[in-house]
């Protein structure tokens, strides 16, 4: 190279450099000291505590506390917002050109000439804010402490109530395993998140009393959860059920009390009772506010200043129960706090607030533990992750939780989230920062998670392998390739993975769900490979007879089990969730773990069949019993044909993404993500006389065996009109309908069309599955037509799952 061209070359390296955007400079503050401007217990809280136990654990760095502001710098200076007086004069000026706080805000500026980070909050919770803040923009690394030299930020909390419920009781599928100190631990960590309310759970529910991971009475352990909220300076709300039988009959009125002054006397500190309307406890309005009134009177005896919180939250809701609802709600009464819209929930939150007085505050209570019959369930789920991970599994949805979030937040003053247990461990932190700042980026949490909780060096590869896991949910699985890809994600993760990440609980929650995902997309591929195997050996029987090609189809589905795929996938779910029980008791099975049916057991479904096996061999047991050759063959014919609706007719079954294009849409789900106003898919096919089955399984009805499409349903809820249309029907033609009514609610429905014939009076669904209706020939002249379903009053909602259109 001649000298003339390397000097080009360096001109435009330094032209490069210089027009590139300068990255920031980290700082060591290896060698720092703390200094707080205040000695004051009350203001400081745990802040110095936190940030101490905190950067140890991950550095191995004991950070010192001063008790002089040390005149060389290397300081992390902490102090309130009114005592910054107390500080150097430039030190004052460089806070005084941030934006200024409101309650429980923080300001963070680095002083680079003096290697100091200063740590101001307005209030002493800012100050703990303060310290998470800066916890989770540290880069912390064994022997290091560095933060960058331009870090400088102003924030304040856009909403009041940023909080999660933490209840101790068997029905979680961890927490009644944790001990007092695994709950301090927790409880920290959603503060360094900006979370100031925790929600418990009282010893009395609609559950068992205790369970045998319980490390302490129930009764005690509330009044420690109690105690480790005060001593954090956070808010402490009990959702508190009315469990009782009479809330009228004087005596029956003092057993109830009596319990809750045994609770209210024994916590320490207590802001708030949320009391549910329903689910459990069904009162009448009237009824509900007069047994309030006195239940209030209790409360404030032990902690003046907490008020009673209601949802109006009932199964089977009437119009004039809500009216007298809201009229109570309205009358202001001294001791109610506001209303709570959460799961169950008929009226939307918007109208509520129309409902409400504008002095009448709303609390959100988002589910964000449970994927399907749940306030904001997994939208267009599909049916192998519902039958296999279930209503409860590892659940981070991090981007669904924000369009949630920020599709309602403007209603309400803030939110505690609804939670079973560690499952839904990343929602809650996504959850706190929007509840903190909706404009919050998704991945800012994500990597400050992964950062704080996995390690600086994975703050990347780990955020995006969970929007991965997100990902895997979206669409239909056995054709989303990028299951396998967010598997090699985690599994590149895990080469390099210290021992002590490997034993990290977030870490094997998520590594997990990669392997449980992955095993279930190549299980499905299989198994569907093996039904269409059976089917094809079964369309051949009148040539091979009944008897052969039942034989080599049941060979075919069998070998599901009796050639199983992957064991190794299978085991390393087994071995993680058994790390799992033994770090943080989750229960990811029913036997070995000792988890509640149905919460968060998904470990027991990894094998659930994911095709129609179950209903073909037990048709084919049916068929093989009959005499009759030519019998035989009919019935394998009806068998293979089930969905066939004949010469120009229409066959849809509305799990199927094929045939939702036909159900009219209502608002979009980012506008409405608890489908209140729109149709979703459900899930389960029902059982006469129960009212919840814990799994998805091809078992409905009076107990028989269903075919596989009966165990995935569009749906409404409540008096929400579900509308399926139909066109290029044939105009001169005459049309009969079959239908298939499955699903948990076995509401009763009445069917209808857009011009107001009615096809069925309103009939009670759950006790048969099908139903045929001629359709008036006047409804289809246009070559189209809606059908629509209405439920009665007080019914959960219309749940249609197979239309047979049939033209005569």
């Amino acid at each position: 190279m001649t000298a003339r061209r390397l000097k080009i070359l360096l001109l435009l390296l330094f032209l490069f450099i210089k027009n590139s955007p300068v990255s920031a400079q980290s700082i060591d503050f290896s060698k720092s000291q703390i200094f707080a401007t205040t000695a004051d217990k009350n203001a400081l809280l745990r802040s110095i505590e936190v940030l101490q136990s905190e950067v140890e654990k991950r550095s191995g760095i004991k950070l010192l506390t001063a008790k002089k502001l040390p005149k060389n710098g290397n300081s992390i200076i902490i102090s309130l917002e009114k005592d910054i007086t107390r500080l150097p004069e430039t030190y004052r000026t460089a806070l005084s050109a941030l934006p200024a706080t409101t309650a429980e805000g923080l300001k963070i500026l680095v002083i680079k000439k003096t290697n100091t980070v200063l740590v101001v909050g307005n209030d002493p919770r800012g100050m703990l804010y303060g310290v998470g803040r800066l916890l989770r923009k540290m880069t912390l690394k064994t022997g290091s402490i560095t933060l960058p030299d331009d870090l400088a930020l102003s924030t304040s909390p856009t909403y009041p109530v940023r909080g999660h419920q933490l209840g101790y009781r068997p029905k979680t599928n961890a927490y009644d395993a944790f001990t007092v100190a695994r709950f301090d631990q927790y409880i920290r960590e959603l503060a360094l998140f900006g979370a100031n309310t925790i929600e418990i759970l009282p010893p009395r529910t609609d559950d068992d009393s205790t369970s045998r991971h319980m490390k302490v009475p129930a009764a005690r352990m509330i009044v420690e959860q109690s105690r480790i909220c005060k001593e954090y300076g956070l808010d402490v709300s009990i959702w508190y059920p009315n469990m009782g039988k009479d809330y009228v009959h004087p005596d029956s009125i003092q057993k109830e009390l009596r319990e809750r002054e045994i609770v209210f006397a024994s916590l320490p500190k207590l802001n708030a009772v949320f009391v549910p309307a329903g689910d459990p406890g069904e009162l009448e309005p009237e009824v509900l506010f007069q047994w309030l009134e006195k239940e209030a009177v209790l409360l404030q005896k032990y902690h003046p200043k907490a008020k009673i919180w209601v949802s109006p939250q009932v199964f089977r809701p009437t119009q004039k129960w809500f009216d007298s609802f809201f009229s109570h709600a309205n009358k202001e009464y001294p001791w109610f706090g506001g209303v709570v819209f959460g799961p169950w929930v008929k009226i939307p939150v918007k109208k509520i607030r129309e409902l409400l007085k504008p002095s009448i505050p709303i609390r959100h209570y988002p589910d964000i533990t449970h994927n399907y019959s749940s306030q904001y369930p997994v939208p267009h789920w599909d049916l192998a992750y519902a039958m296999t991970e279930g209503r409860e599994s590892i659940n981070p949805r991090p981007f669904d939780e924000k369009a949630i979030h920020n599709a309602l937040d403007q209603y309400g003053i803030g939110s505690v989230s609804y939670s079973e247990g560690t499952n839904d461990d990343v929602n809650k932190f996504v959850w706190s920062d929007q509840d903190w700042n909706p404009e919050t980026p998704v991945m800012e949490t994500l990597r400050d998670y992964a950062s704080l909780f996995f390690g600086p060096e994975y703050r990347e590869s780990a955020a995006q392998g969970l929007v991965a896991l997100e990902r895997n949910w979206k669409g239909e699985l056995i054709t989303n390739e990028g299951v396998d890809v967010t598997l090699t994600q985690w599994q590149s993760i895990e080469k390099t993975a210290s021992l002590k990440l490997q034993q990290n609980p977030r870490f094997q929650m998520a590594l997990i769900r990669a392997y449980f995902d992955a095993y279930t997309r190549q299980r499905l591929v299989y198994e569907t490979e093996l039904e269409q195997k059976s089917r094809r050996i079964l369309g051949s029987a009148p040539k091979t007879g009944s008897i052969d090609a039942i034989i080599k189809s049941r060979e075919q589905l069998q070998k599901a089990w009796k050639e199983p795929i992957l064991p190794d996938y299978q085991a390393k779910c087994q071995n993680l969730a058994d790390s799992l029980f033994k770090s943080i008791g989750a229960q990811l099975t029913m036997k070995k773990h000792g988890a509640m049916s149905g919460r968060g057991n998904f470990i027991d479904l990894i094998n659930m069949p994911l095709n129609d096996s179950p209903y073909l061999l037990d048709q084919l047991e049916r068929i093989e019993k009959l005499s009759d050759e030519a019998e035989k063959l009919k019935e394998i014919s009806h068998l293979l044909h089930r969905t066939d609706p004949g010469p120009g007719g229409f066959y849809d079954h509305f799990g199927d993404p094929e045939s939702w294009y036909r159900v009219v849409p209502g608002m979009k789900w980012e506008e409405d993500p608890g489908s209140l106003q729109s149709p979703r898919i459900g899930f389960g096919v029902g059982l006469v006389g129960e009212e919840w089955v814990d799994e998805i399984q091809a078992t409905g009805f009076k107990g028989q065996v269903t075919p596989r499409a009966w165990m995935v349903q569009a749906k409404t809820l409540y008096d929400e009109p579900l509308k399926i249309r139909y066109d290029n029907l044939d105009p001169t033609a005459t049309y009969r309908i079959k239908i298939s009514y499955t699903g948990r609610f076995r509401s009763r429905m009445k069917m209808t069309t857009d011009d107001g014939q009615t096809i069925h009076e309103f009939i009670q669904t759950g006790n048969q599955p099908t139903f045929e209706f001629n359709v008036p020939k006047s409804v289809t002249t246009d070559g189209q037509v809606t059908f629509i379903w209405n439920c009665g009053e007080g019914e959960r909602g219309s749940q249609v799952t197979e239309i047979w259109l049939m033209k005569q």
